[in-house]
């Protein structure tokens, strides 16, 4: 092998390495495959809320961030908010559930 073909798979390696890098899950980031799970998550959790007659006229947002959904918003009641953080807990996928709901 010479030298311009060891210097030309040194830097092929370099950039296949350093886009996997980046491609990599960290405590702050997901990765790619972390970021289509948690939209999943969040778009079965907030169909699982419209299913609700009790939940659905209110103003419920979900955020996912691997595998823990954040619920934000108002509600009626405090019967209202444990109610989505019940329904948010049972959907598969869901880790924890952080509920940031509050009362109109």
């Amino acid at each position: 092998m010479n030298l311009l073909t060891r210097t030309a798979s040194a830097i092929l390696i370099w950039i296949a390495l350093s886009a996997m890098a980046g491609c990599a899950a960290t405590p702050t980031t997901e990765s790619a495959g972390e970021f289509v799970d948690d939209a999943a998550i969040t778009a079965k959790v907030k169909a699982a809320i419209w299913d609700q007659p009790s939940l659905k006229v209110f103003e419920i947002h979900v955020e996912t961030f691997k595998g823990t959904v954040r619920l934000s918003g108002v509600a009626g009641s405090p019967s209202t908010i444990h109610k989505a953080g019940e329904v948010a807990r049972g959907v598969s996928g869901v880790k924890s559930v952080q509920n940031d709901m509050r009362l109109m």
